[in-house]
């Protein structure tokens, strides 16, 4: 557990964090020591002393008779210092250091991926002998800018499958579905700008945003979608640059888009400007089609991404961007100044890969033990008490709510000591409201083990 921070750190720390968050520019003058004292709760010494300590790191400065002032160099970027003054056990950064951490003991039902003997090894085997086989270009050079032309015309094939109409001119491959987020945000966001999230939201979204030091605001995610009365407020008062969503398959509730709320959503964003980033990472645990922002758009102002390390391999990485005409230009340029050329080699297995003629029934496959093991994880569940948020069509994420107002960071501080890694439900909230719920993977769920350590940490 991270230790208690003194009134002065609290003082020092809640400074930072909001320079770090751009709150503070550089040369903002910090607030009074009466006003911050009065703020904080605390006394004008305690304030002065912190002020102090912030002077001689070099992170503010003073003006004689005009008060303290943010520094223009600041400490470098540290994204646990920029998250809410809560237990590591709540960070996004933890649960993704936790669940990536190499141990065969561990049970992982708070990690966000399929274990890995039900990912298409096979597959993914035949693809890298028919690359070996290849021209020694796709061995040994950079790809071109856009990347591997066959698996972008295959790319958008699949699109038109969910009725967005996309050019493989408009699609841009990269490395992960992670770079392609962070492409789309060095090219669209600066420091201050305000970004929409759903409440709760994918934890790696609030990570990769305060790397980008923009303001976030959350808007309530229901069992259609973003709330979309609150969402009309957000765009009103806060005037955002994005909103970022998942497509299909919500993570972390496992919820589907409505065609009403796609339509509303698309219409207040927009009226007010607003560019949407649609992750569709999830796409191929559909059994039924959801409506997808990108198709109603028409990749006007929807930015449609995916990967394919849910469903093929996690360690070969390949994702894509599906961008309006407009911008393809500048992203390619914004690629290449970040990573260059790029690989060919995991292109050229993952389009082997998706075109086997095993793939299909692979995913029919996955279909119907995910279905299974919700049907069995779901009582299991509440035999403790730990109720679904709802059951979800399809994926592999349940979003549960835990019995008499337990925390789930404490609990998954106490399970985590027994082996067993937690997805705390405030790690996925702007607003911190979750702190009664817990995301579980129906796929990593299916030892007794899991429910046991369960039981016996629950209060």
């Amino acid at each position: 557990m991270k230790a208690t921070l003194t009134r002065i750190e609290t003082v020092m720390a809640d400074v930072k964090a909001k320079i770090a968050t751009v709150i503070y520019m550089p040369g903002t003058r910090l607030p009074s020591v009466r006003a911050a004292a009065k703020s904080h709760g605390c006394s004008p010494s305690t304030v002065v002393e912190a002020y102090e300590r912030l002077q001689t790191e070099g992170v503010i400065y003073s003006r004689p008779g005009a008060g303290f002032y943010v520094a223009d160099i600041t400490a470098p970027l540290s994204l646990a210092d920029m998250s809410p003054n809560l237990d590591r056990a709540v960070d996004p950064l933890w649960i993704s250091r936790q669940s990536l951490e190499p141990s065969n003991s561990a049970l992982k039902p708070g990690c966000g991926w399929l274990p890995p003997d039900w990912l298409y090894e096979e597959g993914m085997r035949r693809g890298l002998r028919q690359v070996a086989r290849a021209d020694s270009q796709v061995i040994s050079e950079y790809a071109t800018p856009l990347g591997l032309l066959a698996l972008r015309q295959l790319l958008a094939r699949r699109m038109a499958g969910l009725g967005i109409d996309a050019e493989p001119s408009q699609v841009i491959l990269t490395e992960s579905g992670t770079q392609s987020i962070d492409l789309i945000f060095r090219f669209l966001l600066s420091p201050g700008d305000t970004v929409v999230v759903d409440d709760p939201c994918y934890f790696n979204f609030h990570a990769l945003l305060r790397a980008h030091r923009v303001k976030v605001v959350g808007v309530p995610y229901t069992p259609t979608g973003p709330d979309v009365d609150t969402f009309a407020t957000i765009l009103e008062e806060h005037k955002p640059r994005l909103y970022i969503t998942n497509a299909a398959i919500h993570n972390p509730t496992g919820a589907t888009l409505s065609p009403a709320t796609a339509y509303r959503v698309l219409q207040l964003a927009q009226a007010a400007g607003l560019y949407i980033i649609e992750d569709d990472i999830f796409a191929d645990f559909e059994t039924t089609p959801a409506p997808r922002l990108a198709a109603l758009d028409g990749l006007s102002r929807v930015f449609y991404i995916g990967s394919f390390s849910k469903t093929l391999s996690a360690s070969l990485r390949c994702g894509y961007i599906a961008a309006p005409v407009e911008w393809v230009e500048s992203l390619l340029d914004l690629k290449i100044a970040t990573g260059f050329g790029g690989g060919q080699l995991a292109a050229a297995v993952v389009l082997s890969a998706l075109t086997d003629s095993g793939y299909r029934k692979h995913m029919s496959t996955i279909h119907t033990r995910l279905a299974r093991a919700r049907a069995q994880t779901v009582p299991r569940l509440a035999t403790l008490g730990i109720v679904p948020w709802l059951i979800p069509q399809a994926g592999m994420f349940l979003w549960c709510k835990l019995p008499h107002n337990n925390s789930a960071a404490i609990l998954a501080s106490r399970c985590l000591a027994q082996g067993v890694v937690l997805a705390p439900g405030n790690a996925f909230s702007q607003s911190q409201n979750a702190e009664c719920f817990m995301r579980f993977n129906v796929a990593q769920a299916n030892d007794a083990r899991i429910f046991k350590v369960l039981a016996g940490a629950l209060d």
